[in-house]
């Protein structure tokens, strides 16, 4: 299936003051619990709670082809990560300097860390 976006700029300014974090060498992950996750299960075809995700990749890492690039790997390594995380969450993944030289691997190595640390893991929750 695919990732539905975070859109609007509230949702992103919530996420970072009100979420948790993880900040690691290449990206920095911000997750908070999605409170319009069930109203939007109801539009959703299958009737599943999903995550939506936003990207944020800085002027400062490059130009539109670069930042382009590391937004195309970071979908991809999460895309990885999709099917075993928990729903109904904001999850905002911002790019750092580093990201520019990795590939989808290493940034899907971190971003399992990442979810590790902020307990997002289905699994984790069933072994509790």
């Amino acid at each position: 299936m695919k990732n539905i976006a975070i859109r609007e700029n509230h949702l992103y300014n919530k996420t970072y003051k009100k979420g948790k974090s993880f900040v690691g060498k290449t990206l920095a992950v911000y997750v908070l619990k999605d409170y319009a996750a069930s109203r939007l299960a109801k539009a959703n075809p299958e009737k599943k709670q999903v995550n939506r995700l936003g990207l944020s990749v800085s002027k400062k890492l490059g130009g539109a082809v670069i930042r382009n690039r590391v937004k195309r790997i970071i979908r991809a390594a999460y895309d990885e990560h999709k099917s075993k995380l928990k729903t109904g969450f904001l999850i905002v993944i911002g790019a750092r300097s580093a990201a520019v030289k990795k590939k989808s691997t290493d940034l899907a190595r971190e971003l399992d860390i990442a979810f590790r640390a902020l307990d997002m893991y289905a699994e984790q929750a069933a072994e509790k």
